[in-house]
C-alpha cells in the first residue's frame, strides 16, 4: 500500500502581511481603505539648550498637544546610523585635495569616523507625527467606501487631512521644530526599510521607475 506524502500548507505571501495597499502623492492609503499624512520632524539637541529654552520648549510641546482637535500618532525610529556614503564623500574629497596638510587632517578625521563607529554603536533616531484619515468620517458614504474606489477615497482623505497637516505645521514652527511632509519617495523608502532592518538606511530608485508585481497563489 503506497503512503501519500503529506503536502505543506501553502503559506501567504508577504503582502497578505502589509497593511499598506499605495502610496500615492504624500498619502498613504490602506487596505481598509483608511489613510495618513506622515510629517517627519527634526531632532533637537534638548541638553545644548538653555534652562530658559529647555522651559520655553516644554511649555510650547504642551500646548501644542493640548491645542490638537484631531487624533496623531507619534512615532519615534531608533535604528544603527548607515555612515558609508558619508565615509565615500570623505574619500573622494581626500582624492581630489591637493594640499597635503589638508589632505593629512582629511585622512586623520575619516579614520577617527571609522574608530567611532568601529568601537561604538551609532544610532539614527527619527521623529514623525502620522495624522490618520478614517472612511468613516465621510459618514454613510464611509461605510461603503471600497464601492468608490482608491481615486475617490484618495481626494477625500486630502480633503480631510491637508487641514489637519497644515494645523499640525505652524504648531510644530512655534516650538521651534522643522517639519517636513514625506512624499511618495520618502515615505516608501521608509517604509521599506522597516520591513527590511538589516539595511540600514537604503536608498531606492525613483519610485516610477519600478514596476508593480503582484503575486497571486494557484
Amino acid at each position: 500500500m503506497s503512503k501519500i506524502k503529506p503536502t505543506s500548507p501553502k503559506r501567504s505571501t508577504t503582502q497578505a502581511f502589509i497593511e499598506i495597499d499605495e502610496i500615492k502623492d504624500d498619502i498613504m492609503l490602506m487596505k481598509d481603505f483608511s489613510a495618513v499624512t506622515i510629517v517627519e520632524v527634526g531632532a533637537v539637541n534638548f541638553w545644548l539648550l538653555s534652562t530658559e529654552d529647555q522651559m520655553s520648549m516644554i511649555y510650547s510641546y504642551s500646548g501644542l498637544l493640548n491645542s490638537l482637535s484631531f487624533p496623531v500618532q507619534i512615532v519615534i525610529i531608533s535604528k544603527m546610523m548607515n555612515i558609508s556614503s558619508y565615509v565615500e564623500y570623505l574619500e573622494s574629497k581626500i582624492d581630489n585635495q591637493r594640499s597635503e596638510i589638508i589632505k593629512s587632517r582629511l585622512e586623520d578625521y575619516r579614520d577617527f569616523i571609522k574608530m567611532i563607529v568601529k568601537k561604538n554603536t551609532v544610532m539614527e533616531k527619527r521623529f514623525f507625527f502620522a495624522v490618520p484619515f478614517n472612511p468613516l468620517e465621510m459618514g454613510v458614504t464611509g461605510i461603503k467606501a471600497k464601492q468608490y474606489g482608491k481615486e475617490y477615497i484618495f481626494n477625500r482623505a486630502k480633503t480631510s487631512l491637508y487641514p489637519k497637516r497644515d494645523h499640525l505645521l505652524r504648531l510644530l514652527a512655534k516650538v521651534g521644530l522643522k517639519p517636513t511632509i514625506l512624499q511618495q519617495q520618502e515615505m516608501t523608502e521608509l517604509f521599506y526599510n522597516i520591513y527590511n532592518p538589516s539595511n540600514t538606511g537604503k536608498q531606492l530608485a525613483p519610485i516610477d521607475s519600478y514596476t508593480d508585481v503582484v503575486l497571486t497563489s494557484g
